[in-house]
């Protein structure tokens, strides 16, 4: 999946916002007899939304299609139109251009009628320390530094390191008032703000769905991976939205947490008691291929700065780290942790 930060540029939300030709939406969706065929794309998300299709509308045939892969499927955007038109529904994530010859999502949806675009959920409320390091800007994984558990960095531990603490005094910042100096606690409403307008731009609200999430507690696995819940509510609307009645049943209760494979960032201590949910200092790795390595505080930072000290300083770039540079009381909280 795209870099966080990229997602939240200006210029991709603009694109983003754009609204659907009249005609695209003009001509009604096919529909097939009590087997619907349904292709999901969109980015690692879109996994988890049409697993919980195919759960909630047994004989539907569901075909997810990534967007890492689209190129080297289809090499145009006319070919993945051809490839698409036997579909009932087409349910996308928004993509801009660069992911496949030809054009964005907005041109496909020229090309395929019916086209319905559902958000991606991001939100950063519950992990506010969570960045990505390196070049955020290239929406590539591969120009990202690794972490001790994947693309996932501490802003904590990295300013840290550049600042030239030990791992040790690093430590000692993990606590709520230095959350709430480093404005930790502000990124809930700007990041809710975020997740709802976006929402709103695809045609999708999201205003009562985030609410019920909210009373539930932690809904997500790191900043861009939703539990499964939060897939399956909105599987569930894309279904019903369509002319289904999907089955009346918690999709996590049948089916796995494909996400919760991929690494899990723990809801700090510090974060926890301020939102009122479990905290935790446990980093879990990528189990897809083997089993996944569980680190705690200590040893995650410790790993951390093992991995910064092999890059360059100038690997090291992350825009949340780099203005703190430019804050002088932000310096002298780390300096002073000495």
């Amino acid at each position: 999946m795209a870099p966080l930060p990229a997602l939240f540029n200006p210029a991709v939300q603009a694109v983003t916002a754009r609204a659907f030709s009249a005609p695209s939406w003009a001509r009604p969706w096919r529909r097939s007899a009590g087997h619907p065929r349904i292709a999901v794309i969109g980015n690692c998300q879109a996994t988890g939304v049409a697993q919980a299709l195919r759960l909630l509308l047994p004989g539907a045939e569901v075909e997810t299609i990534l967007v890492a892969g689209l190129d080297r499927r289809f090499g145009h955007i006319d070919r993945l139109a051809r490839h698409l038109s036997g579909a009932d529904h087409v349910f996308s994530h928004f993509f801009p251009e660069g992911f496949i010859a030809g054009g964005n999502v907005h041109g496909l949806a020229e090309r395929v009628p019916g086209l319905r675009l559902f958000p991606t959920i991001l939100f950063s409320g519950f992990h506010p320390d969570l960045v990505h390091v390196g070049d955020e800007a290239s929406l590539r994984l591969s120009r990202l530094v690794a972490s001790p558990i994947g693309p996932y960095h501490s802003a904590v531990a990295l300013a840290g390191f550049r600042r030239g603490l030990s791992v040790e005094a690093t430590l000692r910042l993990y606590t709520g008032p230095v959350f709430e100096q480093l404005g930790y606690f502000d990124l809930w409403q700007a990041s809710a703000d975020y997740l709802l307008r976006t929402a709103r731009d695809v045609g999708f609200g999201l205003d009562r769905e985030f609410a019920l999430w909210c009373r539930g507690g932690v809904f997500m696995h790191v900043i861009n991976h939703p539990r499964l819940p939060v897939l399956g509510n909105i599987a569930r609307r894309l279904a019903r939205e369509a002319g289904y009645t999907p089955l009346d049943l918690p999709v996590e209760r049948y089916a796995p947490d494909m996400l919760a494979a991929e690494p899990v960032w723990p809801v700090l201590p510090g974060i926890a008691e301020r939102y009122g949910v479990a905290g935790s200092t446990l980093f879990k790795g990528d189990g897809r291929r083997t089993p996944p390595r569980l680190l705690d505080l200590a040893d995650f930072v410790a790993e951390s700065f093992a991995l910064y000290a092999r890059h360059r300083p100038a690997d090291l770039t992350c825009t949340r780290v780099d203005s703190w540079e430019a804050m002088p009381g932000i310096r002298a909280l780390f300096d002073g942790a000495a």
